[in-house]
């Protein structure tokens, strides 16, 4: 498979989604999350990130504070729709319609998706890790 199938551009776009994802969440947080994975289909993208939680967020989570952290979580990702659909659709080249977001304790993880406004010319799913 050589760089100009559609299949190896696929990762490559997978992999700067992961990177765009990773360097806002590193921007806002102060740090990114330790992996990242983004899946990508004919209408959706979707980011897993592992190893997410500040040291301040752990410290509240092992305190059995879980919900505090998760409503702070949901309330950034809310005000950075805008901004992570924008990563997304300047990677992809097609507008982000939606954007879910959810967070995870155990184990520490997050999942970014993004839904595509449709295409004409649908891919196959392709992973990149």
């Amino acid at each position: 498979m050589d760089d100009a199938t559609p299949g190896r551009d696929r990762g490559k776009m997978a992999a700067a989604v992961s990177n765009a994802i990773l360097k806002i969440h590193s921007e806002h947080y102060g740090r990114g999350a330790s992996r990242a994975r983004t899946v990508m289909g004919a209408d959706y993208v979707i980011c897993f990130l592992e190893d997410i939680y500040t040291p301040v967020e752990k410290t509240l989570i092992e305190a059995g504070r879980f919900p505090a952290v998760k409503e702070t979580r949901s309330a950034f990702q809310d005000t950075m729709e805008t901004r992570f659909s924008k990563a997304v659709e300047e990677v992809v080249g097609r507008k982000v319609i939606g954007f879910l977001s959810q967070v995870h304790v155990d184990p520490d993880l997050a999942v970014e998706t993004f839904i595509l406004q449709r295409d004409d010319g649908p891919l196959p799913a392709v992973a990149e890790e």
